[in-house]
């Protein structure tokens, strides 16, 4: 075997003089950089240290997937706004997947033109492909939104939307890691382009954005990802469970068949978004609204709220009322989200999430848990006043001890354990009412 100093490869990096050394002592220029990405086709762009605090809690996944990042470079690339508003389906949907895709082009075509000047970059996929290996797990890489508000690039609105000073909510984001410093880094803005308006809470089909500012994610994620991750599981274990096909018929329209085929064959559809259509903040925007809010609200959200549609809902859940009450005009379908927790861990984090605070009312309880087995931890969740609060450990008194086996907690959460023959085993024990047990899987309908 020869020498591996001897091969051409190994002996042309070790001639190469000074000047050809990529050098990254020096921070890139931020005007430059800005303008290299202007170019790439992004339309407004800021740039985030990694160490910034106010995204710590992506550091760990951020540097698994590029261990050089130093820097984030946060970009947006604007929709067609009246695409979005549009309630047929077909036209906003074509329009969020082709600016998905502006963006995963702007985002490779950063990386490109670094690599190419000797400095290591990486672009994350801007939607799908994700990790889903990781499901009902954390699925992607960065967190574009809170990176988006750190860059300076708008803040949230009450829809949970970032919202661009100029462009409004009308935007995609995207990121690009690269494994430089920069001479000058974006903060955040220091107003928000919310202007409070409500209309998103009105336009919203499942009640899941409250005035107050509560957000429910579980109705969101059960009606506008119905075809997507969780929804596609309960599907395809109705057809699984579906004793022949007139049995399946009578549980799925052939509208819902061929919906769900379109997302198959193309690309996942979105059921709503109504919420970024219906929303006027932004400079860009803005106009219509304050020359007539009343034309505005006429032509943008009342074609949303007067659509006469099928709204997927967890029974007994917060929207299946909020929509019987205020959308008579369309079709309630209950069905569940396919999100099942594989680990306590998934168990816990799932909770504020699926966290169903009307169905709370009244109810005022200390639960304290105790997990053997395959995961041992302690925890306390608390319920009142229509809230919930998660915390490590026992605190305070409690309604209500529950320990429980890991795996047999974790089946009971699918429907594949009786909680009956599970305490008879004593593989899950209850010291307190166990009507407080009753109470508890109210709060969190699957």
């Amino acid at each position: 075997m020869k020498n591996f100093e001897d091969h051409p490869t190994v002996q042309w990096w070790r001639n190469r003089t000074a000047d050809q050394s990529p050098v990254l002592a020096t921070p890139l220029n931020a005007d430059s950089l800005r303008e290299l990405c202007l170019q790439a086709g992004a339309d407004d762009v800021g740039f985030v240290e990694i160490d910034r605090p106010e995204i710590a809690d992506q550091h760990a996944d951020i540097l698994a997937a590029f261990p050089k990042t130093k820097t984030l470079i946060s970009f947006v690339c604007r929709m067609n706004q009246e695409n979005v508003r549009a309630p047929l389906r077909s036209i906003a949907n074509t329009e969020f997947h082709s600016s998905g895709a502006d963006i995963d082009r702007v985002g490779r075509s950063i990386v490109e033109t670094l690599t190419k000047i000797g400095i290591r970059a990486l672009n994350p996929s801007v939607a799908f492909p994700q990790e889903m290996d990781r499901f009902p797990g954390k699925v992607w890489i960065v967190s574009y939104k809170p990176v988006a508000v750190a860059a300076g690039l708008g803040h949230m609105g009450l829809h949970r939307n970032v919202i661009h000073p100029k462009f409004g909510n009308f935007i995609s984001l995207g990121a690009v890691l690269i494994e430089a410093e920069i001479t000058a880094y974006n903060y955040p803005i220091n107003y928000n382009p919310c202007i409070d308006c409500k209309l998103c809470v009105a336009a919203c089909p499942v009640g899941a954005i409250a005035s107050d500012g509560h957000f429910n994610f579980s109705a969101c994620y059960t009606h506008n990802y119905r075809e997507l991750m969780g929804g596609f599981t309960d599907w395809a274990e109705t057809i699984a469970g579906s004793k022949s096909a007139r049995d399946y018929r009578e549980k799925f329209s052939a509208a819902e068949s061929a919906s769900m085929w379109q997302s198959l064959s193309f690309k996942a559809n979105y059921k709503a978004a109504y919420c970024m259509a219906a929303c006027p903040a932004g400079e860009d925007v803005i106009a219509p609204f304050l020359s007539d809010r009343q034309g505005f609200v006429r032509d943008v959200v009342k074609p949303l709220q007067d659509k006469t549609e099928t709204i997927y809902v967890i029974p007994g859940s917060d929207a299946e009322t909020y929509v019987a009450r205020r959308f008579p005009n369309k079709m309630v379908k209950l069905v569940s989200n396919g999100i099942r927790p594989v680990s306590i861990e998934g168990f816990l984090f799932g909770l504020p999430l699926l966290f169903q605070r009307n169905q709370s009312e009244g109810l005022n309880a200390v639960y304290h848990f105790t997990f053997t087995g395959s995961e041992c931890c302690q925890a306390t969740i608390t319920i009142q006043n229509k809230t919930l609060q998660v915390q490590t450990g026992h605190n305070g008194k409690a309604d209500l001890a529950v320990t429980a086996d890991t795996k047999t907690w974790i089946g009971f959460l699918c429907k594949e354990q009786n909680i009956i023959w599970a305490l008879i085993r004593r593989k899950i024990m209850i010291q307190g009412s166990i009507k407080f047990l009753q109470a508890f899987g109210k709060c969190f309908p699957s």
